[in-house]
């Protein structure tokens, strides 16, 4: 693979939080990026970075197979190559178990797994029409899990389901691509500041509630995503591949019986 300053990766879900973040930090280190989104309004901070010719735009469903090729044709016609593809695309949803319609399982089904596969044909397709790189390390992927795929969360049982399923999609995947030198792994965030969890802000207990659980208590960054992402994506990952990487300031790290105790430096 090329050296960071030449690297080129699709980022979607990429107008905010987290996906804003790796587009940004892809972007500083000197790479150059295909930026996706459905709302493609929300991506016109793009034009404002100080690095804007380094940023290809594309608005779309990234549950569009036909969304997915236009991303990667275009990292090959702007960029000439395509190194990496960050899948970070998807919505949360939580329901009643036994009445939600299962229409709505089914959307958050498509978004955060049926477009993961679709992404991976994609970009496993550009990648192979891309130049080869040093050695082995022919291409990397990162697909943006959760710690919810990892254990359950009440009433979130649809949200869980698709997580769960996109990290072992993510372990299988490795199987298959690495004999050609493809990476795959999966970050799995836990709470963090974004879009999407701006609403949990407005419950104090909720919001409360989970920064007691995090070892570290605190809720993490999207920028803090983003450097785990920006490793994996990266040579230095050369050998990491099927991987699940809690990035959750340590929720994952309890059994939940019991809260961390507060401490301070001195005691």
């Amino acid at each position: 693979m090329p050296s960071e300053h030449d690297r080129v990766t699709i980022v979607t879900g990429a107008a905010s939080g987290i996906g804003r973040a790796v587009v940004e930090r892809l972007v500083d280190d000197g790479g150059s990026v295909v930026a996706v989104d459905l709302n493609g309004s929300a991506l016109m901070w793009t034009s404002s970075h100080a690095e804007a010719d380094r940023i290809a735009v594309v608005a779309g469903d990234v549950t569009s197979a036909d969304l997915n090729d236009a991303a990667a044709a275009l990292a090959l016609d702007r960029f000439g190559r395509l190194d990496a593809s960050v899948l970070n695309a998807g919505i949360a949803m939580s329901g009643d178990l036994l009445r939600m319609p299962l229409e709505e399982l089914d959307r958050v089904m498509d978004v955060n797994v049926k477009a993961v596969v679709l992404g991976i044909r994609s970009a496993v397709a550009a990648m192979r029409k891309s130049p080869s790189g040093s050695g082995t390390d022919r291409g990397s992927i990162v697909v943006t899990a959760s710690t919810s795929g990892l254990a359950g969360d009440p009433t979130m049982w649809p949200y869980n389901t698709s997580k769960g399923a996109v990290i072992n999609l993510v372990r299988a995947a490795a199987l298959d691509l690495g004999p050609e030198g493809i990476r795959i792994n999966a970050v799995c965030p836990g709470p963090t500041e974004t879009g999407m969890t701006t609403r949990i802000k407005s419950l104090p207990s909720v919001y409360d509630g989970l920064r007691e659980r995090t070892a570290l208590q605190r809720w993490g960054q999207p920028q803090e995503i983003a450097a785990v992402i920006a490793f994996l994506v990266s040579s230095d990952a050369s050998f990491v591949t099927g991987a699940a990487i809690p990035v959750d300031g340590g929720i994952t790290a309890s059994t939940g019986q019991f809260l961390p105790i507060p401490r301070t430096p001195t005691s």
